[in-house]
């Protein structure tokens, strides 16, 4: 296999926004590395599948190890995986708690600093994460104390990390989205959902995958955390 063909590696890829991010980059020519807990084999020589928990360093040390081992390069990586727990603040436990910072927090820090050292190595590479327009524009009703404690840390080291790396041909962006029609969200939640956005509707997987690729290449373009949330960051409405 030609170290020169791109490589991508995907989080939480199994299905969603994950999956949507697979296909996309595989049309595009990529050879990719997709990690889940869940996560089955492709027949697809160029997607390698790596299961297992990505709060865990060892997953992320497999994906990058593997990344390399297979395709010879790390060009993109899309921290994608996360989790979303809502209750009010003094009902959030322990598990809660290690839950949220495990997925969201441990498993950025842990795949992006491997694949990171890779980046830099090559001298290129592009880092995208996905947060949440909660940590922005909180929505009463939905309490998400521990999404703004963890995806609110993405959007900080997001533009800290492009700054940091800014002159190393590494670019690191952000895409945060309002609430997406993935299988986490039941069909009969889907009305009071829509009602969430100033324009009626849920974001589609699409809509997601769209900003992704718009990022990707966009070579001028660092530090960014583009909203893509049906107009929830605009303001209240």
């Amino acid at each position: 296999m030609s170290s020169q063909q791109k490589v991508a590696i995907i989080t939480g890829a199994s299905q969603g926004i994950g999956e949507g991010l697979v296909k996309a980059y595989r049309e595009r020519g990529y050879n990719i590395v997709a990690t889940s807990r869940s996560i089955k084999s492709s027949s697809d020589s160029g997607i390698h599948a790596v299961r297992g928990d990505i709060a865990m360093a060892e997953t992320a040390e497999r994906a990058v190890r593997e990344a390399v081992d297979r395709f010879g390069r790390i060009d993109t990586l899309v921290n994608n995986a996360g989790v979303f727990t809502a209750k009010p603040f003094v009902d959030f436990t322990q598990e809660d708690f290690d839950y949220n910072f495990g997925v969201n927090i441990s498993g950025f820090f842990h795949t992006t600093q491997r694949a990171a050292r890779v980046m830099l190595e090559q001298g290129s590479g592009h880092i995208v994460n996905i947060t949440t327009s909660l940590v922005n524009q909180p929505i009463a009703g939905v309490p998400a104390a521990l999404a703004s404690l963890t995806k609110g840390g993405l959007n900080s080291v997001t533009q800290e990390l492009a700054i940091e790396l800014a002159k190393t041909g590494v670019r690191v962006n952000a895409v945060s989205p309002g609430i997406i029609k993935t299988p986490m969200h039941a069909p009969e939640t889907h009305a009071a959902m829509s009602s969430l956005h100033p324009v009626g509707r849920m974001g589609e997987i699409s809509d997601i995958v769209d900003a992704v690729i718009y990022l990707e290449n966009a070579s001028f373009v660092t530090g960014e955390i583009l909203h893509v949330d049906g107009g929830q960051n605009a303001g209240r409405w």
